[in-house]
């Protein structure tokens, strides 16, 4: 059983990462916030995660890989890693966005990131799953649906 929905922060630069998840923990009360500078750290925690669903929060280039790179590493345990990711970048340049469009990417965000565009990208994607449970709890018929998967 999943406590929360939690977000994971990867960003290679520590005082970018730092700051992150420190505004994420401002505001976010439906799950933890996981902050890592090391995108291999990142991974096995994923690969060795309970739940199967998180927020990311990604840099574009993190160290030698890419976020999307660290995406595709845990799609199979996060099948829905890419349409719960914000990535972050100091250029959304067209290659960027294109990336972000080819990998069902719809929050990116420029550095300096503003706090509150953060907080609508991660709130949008926290009111897809509370809609969900809500569904679940008030309709039996689909509650009983879901639990045949």
């Amino acid at each position: 059983m999943v406590d929360g929905l939690d977000i994971i922060v990867v960003d290679d630069d520590p005082a970018v990462c730092e700051v992150i998840a420190e505004i994420i923990k401002r505001f976010y009360t439906w799950g933890d916030v996981f902050a890592f500078t090391d995108a291999d750290e990142a991974t096995a925690y994923c690969r060795n995660s309970d739940s199967g669903v998180a927020i990311f929060v990604l840099d574009v280039f993190l160290g030698g890989k890419s976020g999307f790179f660290f995406l595709d590493t845990i799609a199979d345990k996060f099948p829905m890693a890419h349409d719960d990711t914000i990535i972050i970048t100091g250029n959304a340049s067209d290659d960027v966005v294109n990336m972000c469009v080819a990998s069902d990417i719809t929050y990116l965000l420029e550095k300096p990131i503003k706090p509150y565009a953060l907080q609508l990208a991660i709130r949008a994607i926290v009111t897809k799953y509370l809609k969900f449970a809500k569904r679940v709890l008030r309709d039996p018929a689909f509650a009983e649906s879901v639990a045949r998967f």
